[in-house]
């Protein structure tokens, strides 16, 4: 195992093992490396099982071979012996060529059959109990493997008889032997065929292992080490895995990790961001609940003057303040991830949009025009706070965004719209502004992500949305130019 795995330990490791690097870490203080029965020592040992079982499956028919091989070759010699001893002069046949005979061949019994007729031509004197009767030329493969076994396991000591068919096809040569000789032959024979097998296991293993080591082991490490880095710190885009030039499977695993980690990081560096402004929009909320509450003390001071005009402006003023507070309330609920429960009531829309127009405060000197062609008698069952900021932020937004146009000659116009469509009530807000950015559609309704204009952050959409949700409708931004077209559909009941 190299040193990067053998010094792979610490707070690293344990934060790719666990999970939580620097908790779990700090919290046992207990290091952990990498597992000495790893992978590459299971490939080198699997390799060699492997090599083993196929050098197995040779050594099979090997010995089988071996074995019909060496009786073929004895009786080849002992057919030899027989023609010469049966040519030989009477002279020459006596006892004690026999036993020669009998010595070279280191058999027992030799004998020749011609025509049916069995012909003795040595023995010894005293031959043992014939045990196994084999006829090489007529075994077949799977009667080969099991005699070499048989031969193998049973074959010290015991008498066998083997008869095989003469050159010249006229007759059979019969001789009768101890196996033991056959035995130790075949078991010397499995002894070389056992350590070749070794020594050919052991280099096609290191063959293979080495092979796999570079092309998977290693870059697996890597992508092991490159995982703990960037777990350590995964806001540090420079931790990032950087992917090879591989064009395998190994190399799609490094882009595709480093794409995951590059987006994480992202995101967690987007989250913190996140983090940092809520906390920034809770002080600064905390702060703004303040001064609206003192300035509901100067709006309270200033309804008991008789002036028409402050009676007319005062209760504006008031509801104004009041959904300042609302507003304020529902930022920090935002924070929670959740709006209170619509209190849903019969409203009047078109009264709704009227009160729109005053809180917009256009001047009789702004070049924008609001049109509310809502129909009077339009009525819609909603919460009538919330859906006031549901049109409230859509209108907003349309506001500053055409107050930024300086040409004169740019209508700016902004329009509200209502009907009845089946069972459901659509409003629809549209202005003649340069319209939502194309990069801004694809994340329209996400808070921090989808604002329309430059500064914005995007939550009056994304709390527009939400409200509308939690009615039971959708918002939708219609495909249609020029400007922006919101489209709200919200049930009758």
């Amino acid at each position: 195992m190299d040193d990067r795995a053998q010094n792979y330990k610490g707070s690293e490791a344990n934060g790719l093992l666990v999970g939580s690097a620097k908790g779990q870490s700090a919290g046992n203080g207990k290091e952990k490396g990498y597992p000495s029965f790893g992978l590459s020592t299971k490939l080198l040992l699997l390799t060699i099982v492997f090599v083993m079982l196929s050098e197995i499956l040779i050594f099979v028919p090997s010995i089988s071979k071996f074995r019909a091989d060496w009786i073929t070759r004895k009786l080849e010699l002992a057919e030899v012996a027989a023609l010469i001893y049966t040519n030989a002069s009477d002279d020459l046949k006596d006892k004690a060529i026999e036993q020669e005979l009998l010595n070279r061949l280191n058999v027992q019994t030799l004998g020749l059959r011609n025509h049916g007729e069995r012909r003795l031509l040595a023995m010894v004197d005293m031959p043992g109990k014939i045990m196994r009767d084999d006829n090489i030329q007529s075994m077949g493969p799977p009667e080969l493997i099991a005699a070499a076994f048989d031969t193998l396991l049973f074959g010290k000591g015991r008498t066998i008889r083997v008869v095989a068919q003469t050159k010249d096809n006229q007759g059979m040569v019969e001789m009768v032997f101890d196996e033991t000789g056959l035995r130790g032959d075949m078991i010397r024979f499995s002894i070389n065929i056992l350590l070749l097998s070794l020594v050919i296991s052991m280099m096609t293993a290191g063959l293979v292992y080495l092979s796999l080591r570079a092309l998977l082991v290693r870059p697996i490490l890597g992508l092991l080490d490159n995982m703990a880095r960037f777990t350590s710190n995964p806001e540090d885009t420079n931790a990032v895995i950087k992917p090879s030039e591989r064009r395998d499977e190994i190399g799609m695993i490094e882009m595709q990790l480093g794409e995951m980690e590059g987006i994480l990081a992202n995101t967690l560096h987007k989250q913190r961001r996140l983090a940092d402004l809520g906390l920034a929009v809770s002080k600064i909320n905390h702060d703004l609940r303040n001064i609206i509450a003192s300035a509901q003390l100067f709006s309270d001071r200033l309804s008991i003057l008789d002036d028409p005009t402050v009676q007319r402006v005062v209760p504006k003023l008031m509801g104004t303040l009041d959904r300042a507070v609302d507003y304020s309330r529902a930022v920090m609920s935002y924070g929670k991830a959740q709006e209170a429960p619509p209190d849903k009531r019969l409203l009047n829309l078109h009264q709704l949009g009227e009160e729109m127009r005053d809180l917009l405060d256009l001047s009789e000197t702004s070049r924008l025009t609001f049109s509310n062609h809502i129909p009077k008698d339009l009525e819609v069952y909603a919460d009538p706070s919330q859906l006031f900021r549901v049109l409230m932020n859509l209108c907003r937004n349309s506001v500053d965004v055409m107050q930024g146009r300086k040409e004169e000659a740019v209508i700016c116009r902004l329009d509200l719209f209502a009907r009845i469509e089946n069972d459901k009530t659509i409003i629809e807000v549209s202005d003649t502004g340069p319209g939502v950015p194309e990069v801004a559609r694809a994340h329209l309704f996400r808070p921090f992500q989808g604002s329309v204009r430059k500064g914005g952050t995007g939550l009056g959409l994304a709390i527009a949305a939400e409200i509308v949700r939690a009615h039971g409708g959708a918002i939708r931004l219609l495909d249609r130019s020029p400007g922006a077209h919101f489209e709200i559909s919200l049930p009758r009941e």
